[in-house]
């Protein structure tokens, strides 16, 4: 008996992307994901999502747990057609039992897409360098590139009159954290202005905001670091995030009294920034921490439409990566397997 490949999977497939960061892409890349991300959502609310994804699995790596991140995979690749896997910590165990060479080389032979959220950026980038299909950033470290997806489409679905994505000026205020870094990037890319409005002493890293501006010299954007609250003023998007993350607990009350009250984006920061300010967050949110319950219930909060728009993305980069990859059978095809498998089944 003459058996088959070793592998039923393309082990090398030509034109193979993955989505670490907004930055290995262009903004016509990014545009045109934005794009199929509009059609989606059409489809999804008008329940006639197409089968894009059928037959196909995504591999989810938690180090770093998530509501949104986790619901929102698992839903994109169930409407698309597909499945997902979800793997903690206690299930996989990367770097230590296996190294992050054979893990990616493993999982590549069994599904089609690997999605890490991670500690850090070297493991999810080291899952890239030995997968053979595409590995997306669910979040590390340092990036949250799928998070600043769905907010470049919110930020797109309610865009001030007269104004296009480039046109507008969007104010980070608070720590520089992974979304912090992913939306300075992306912002940059499509020529907005950017602010990082924060203390001295947790501003972005010279690391950063050399590559931002590099992008703004390609795409007439602007930066702006400062301390000073009063720069919202005339801004089109207000951010906020957490003042600590995993790993800086033991920095809680230094950050607390170092952000708290100043960099507390209040309902009156929103009116000193102008009256059409939209206000995001990625969520979760600590009210009356970086931000008042006030403030996240108003009309000018788009969070609920931001956090939706993580399943919008999800489903557009799980189709954008692996589309041209996924070869769909004919029905003579699925009908010369079934009567073979069956034939044999039968004389068992």
């Amino acid at each position: 008996m003459k058996l088959p490949s070793s592998s039923a999977t393309n082990l090398h497939k030509e034109g193979l992307r993955h989505f670490l960061k907004t930055q290995d892409f262009t903004k016509k890349d990014l545009t045109d994901i934005l794009e199929l991300m509009a059609m989606l959502k059409q489809a999804r609310s008008d329940n006639a999502i197409p089968q894009l994804f059928k037959g196909q699995s995504v591999a989810m790596i938690f180090e770093q747990p998530s509501t949104r991140t986790r619901v929102s995979f698992e839903t994109a690749a169930t409407l698309l057609g597909g499945h997902a896997l979800f793997l903690s910590p206690k299930d996989i165990h990367l770097g230590a039992k296996e190294s992050l060479e054979d893990t990616g080389r493993v999982l590549s032979r069994m599904v089609d897409v690997i999605m890490a959220r991670v500690d850090e950026h070297s493991t999810v980038a080291g899952l890239a360098e030995h997968a053979s299909v595409p590995v997306i950033n669910g979040l590390c470290d340092w990036l949250h590139p799928t998070q600043i997806m769905a907010d470049l489409f919110s930020m797109m679905e309610h865009l001030p009159q007269g104004k296009s994505l480039g046109d507008l000026t969007v104010a980070f205020v608070g720590d520089a954290t992974n979304v912090a870094s992913s939306l300075m990037f992306a912002c940059t890319k499509f020529g907005m202005t950017f602010k990082h409005i924060c203390p001295e002493r947790f501003k972005a890293p010279q690391k950063w905001i050399d590559i931002a501006l590099e992008n703004c010299e390609s795409s007439g954007g602007k930066l702006v670091i400062t301390d000073n609250t009063d720069q919202v003023a005339g801004c089109d998007v207000i951010v906020a995030d957490s003042f600590y993350w995993f790993g800086q607990e033991d920095e809680k009350d230094i950050r607390l009294s170092t952000f708290i009250p100043e960099y507390v984006v209040t309902e009156d920061l929103m009116e000193k920034a102008g009256p059409d300010a939209m206000f995001m967050h990625c969520l979760p949110a600590n009210d009356q921490r970086e931000c008042t319950r006030e403030v996240m219930e108003s009309s000018r909060s788009i969070i609920f439409d931001e956090a939706e728009n993580r399943l919008t993305a999800q489903m557009a980069l799980l189709v954008y990566l692996t589309y041209h990859h996924n070869k769909v059978p004919s029905d003579e095809t699925v009908m010369a397997h079934k009567t073979k498998i069956e034939g044999f089944l039968n004389n068992l």
